[in-house]
C-alpha cells in the first residue's frame, strides 16, 4: 500500500469517527423534533392564559409540575410518555401567561422581546458548538446538579425573603447553569449517554423555560428606572 492510499485511508477513518452512529442521530432527529413541537404547544398555551387573564400562580406552579414530570419520567418509555410530555410543557406555558402579562402592563414589550431573542441566541448557539466540536460534557454533570439543585432552593428561599439583590444573582446564575445545561444534554445525546429523546426533550425544554424567565427577570431589572 502506497503512502497516498494510507493517507486517504487514514482520513476516511478520521471522517467516520467525528460521524453520529445512526441511532445517537435517531434521538437528536427525534429531540428536536418534539422540543420543537412543545414549544409550539407552550407558546399557545401561554397565549391562552395571557388571553383570559389567568392568575399568577406562585409555588402553586409546582404541584403540577412535579406530577407531570414524574409520570413523564415513569413513562418516558411508552406512548403515554408523550401525553405527559404535552401536559407539562403545556402547563409551563400556561403559567406563563400572567407573567407576560405583567411586564406588558408594567415595562412594556421590549424585555419580553429581548429576553426571547437572546434565548433562541443561547440555545442554537450553545447547541452548535456543541455538534460542531462534539465536545464530551460528561464531567460537568456533578457540579451542574448541584448548582441546579442550590440555585432551585435559594430561589424558593428568596420568595419569602424578598432580597431584590439575591434574585438578581439567582437569574444570573439560572441562565448560565441552564445554558451549561443545553450544553451538557446535547453532548449527552451525542455520545450515548441518553438514549430516550423523550427525557431529552423534556430536560433541554425546562432548561428554554429558566433561560427565557431568567433573562425576562434580568432585561426588566435593567429596564427598571
Amino acid at each position: 500500500m502506497d503512502s497516498k492510499q494510507y493517507g486517504t485511508k487514514t482520513a476516511t477513518r478520521g471522517i467516520e469517527s467525528t460521524a453520529l452512529s445512526p441511532e445517537f442521530s435517531k434521538v437528536l432527529r427525534s429531540t428536536y423534533m418534539l422540543l420543537g413541537t412543545t414549544v409550539a404547544f407552550s407558546a399557545l398555551m401561554a397565549g391562552v392564559s395571557m388571553a383570559i387573564n389567568a392568575p399568577f400562580f406562585g409555588l402553586w406552579t409546582l404541584l403540577p409540575y412535579v406530577l407531570c414530570l414524574w409520570m413523564t419520567e415513569k413513562n418516558k418509555n411508552n406512548a403515554s410518555g408523550l401525553l405527559w410530555v404535552f401536559a407539562l410543557t403545556g402547563w409551563l406555558g400556561f403559567t406563563l401567561g400572567p407573567i407576560l402579562n405583567m411586564f406588558l402592563a408594567t415595562r412594556g414589550a421590549e424585555p419580553i422581546m429581548m429576553a426571547l431573542g437572546s434565548t433562541a441566541l443561547v440555545f442554537f448557539a450553545a447547541s452548535a458548538y456543541v455538534l460542531t466540536t462534539r465536545k464530551n460534557l460528561n464531567f460537568m454533570t456533578g457540579f451542574l446538579m448541584t448548582g441546579m439543585l442550590v440555585a432551585f432552593v435559594a430561589a424558593i428561599a428568596n420568595v419569602f425573603l424578598q432580597i431584590p439583590a439575591l434574585s438578581l444573582t439567582i437569574s444570573a446564575v439560572f441562565a448560565f447553569l441552564s445554558s451549561a445545561m443545553i450544553m451538557w444534554q446535547t453532548s449527552a445525546i451525542i455520545h450515548g449517554g441518553e438514549r430516550n429523546y423523550i427525557s431529552a426533550t423534556v430536560t433541554l425544554f425546562v432548561m428554554i423555560y429558566n433561560l427565557f424567565l431568567s433573562l425576562l427577570q434580568l432585561f426588566g431589572i435593567m429596564g427598571d428606572d
